[in-house]
């Protein structure tokens, strides 16, 4: 019998992570490892500690595997320092395995129109800039592929699901006008983990080593918004006035963002109201929309309609 392939998930207990290992668990020619800072259960999956700014550690894990994907998230400053401590760990290693690294659209910055891979990063704000700067720092290892994803969602997913539910049920979030009529650039958390399936499995001679993931007819966020409330029964979905979001950016996030890390550090994360800051409200409505006729043809992902994912995060 054919020995599975030993892939590497790092950041594992993130919600990309999670969801790759639970695929490729599922598969029939993969054996996930997953990577974890601390003790997490993956049931019979087994599991590596190490973290994911420590070259040595990451070194020692990368033995014996036959690809890895970097799902790291966290701050900036962990991210860029992710990116470098793999590098070196891949350049110690003798026969260094498949490296998938999940960047960001985010890259893009303050981009509008139809974009595609070769276009400039200048990145937006922290995030955007550390993603660039560790895709940068990758981009000499040898046969490495990079996939820009755009706002994942999906059942659980806690950015674009939970937290926009939340907002849709307390009905502090509707149709927003022409503040929200930036293209959502929305993908399902099932396409993700596809594409990252296949960008394991793509030949070494591939050409293409960077992909963007989107939907291809990606909803505005204003239709994202109302679908989705008429999914969660809170209906109906109310317009919410440009004064109104202006007065939650400007004067309720600040308090409610310091809130939610105070109750994240308590593990009571559920119980304080999601802010919405300034950033959210460019990008609603920044009017950029991902090319990914690339991801469509090289990687082969077949999108998940709108309706279909929306039911899904719905139920969960």
């Amino acid at each position: 019998m054919k020995m599975k392939s030993r892939i590497l998930i790092l950041g594992a207990t993130g919600y990309v992570g999670r969801s790759l290992v639970a695929r490729l668990a599922r598969s029939d020619w993969a054996q996930p490892v997953a990577g974890v800072r601390r003790a997490a259960d993956f049931g019979d999956v087994p599991t590596v500690r190490c973290e994911a700014t420590d070259a040595t550690a990451l070194g020692a894990a990368l033995r014996d595997v036959d690809g890895v994907v970097s799902c790291v998230a966290g701050p900036a400053s962990v991210m860029v320092a992710h990116a470098e401590a793999l590098a070196r760990a891949l350049a110690a290693t003798q026969a260094p395995p498949r490296l998938v690294f999940l960047s960001s659209m985010a890259v893009y910055g303050d981009a509008v129109g139809l974009v595609d891979e070769a276009w400039p990063l200048s990145g937006e704000g922290d995030y955007g800039q550390a993603k660039v700067a560790a895709e940068n720092t990758l981009a000499g290892v040898e046969d490495a592929v990079v996939l820009r994803p755009g706002c994942i969602f999906g059942p659980k997913s806690p950015q674009w699901t939970e937290r926009i539910a939340r907002l849709l049920v307390a009905r502090r979030l509707g149709d927003l006008g022409a503040m929200g009529d930036g293209c959502s650039n929305l993908v399902f958390v099932d396409d993700v983990t596809a594409a990252i399936e296949a960008a394991l499995r793509r030949p070494r001679d591939a050409a293409s080593r960077t992909f963007n993931l989107a939907m291809p007819d990606a909803p505005r966020w204003n239709d994202y918004f109302m679908a989705f409330g008429e999914q969660l029964g809170a209906v109906p979905v109310p317009r919410i006035p440009g004064w109104r979001m202006r007065m939650e950016t400007r004067l309720l996030a600040p308090p409610l963002k310091v809130l939610e890390i105070v109750a994240a550090r308590l593990g009571r994360r559920g119980g304080v109201p999601p802010p919405i800051p300034p950033s959210l409200l460019r990008l609603w409505g920044q009017d950029i929309r991902l090319d990914v006729s690339k991801a469509t043809h090289g990687l082969g992902v077949r999108w998940t309609p709108l309706d279909e994912g929306l039911r899904r995060a719905a139920a969960a």
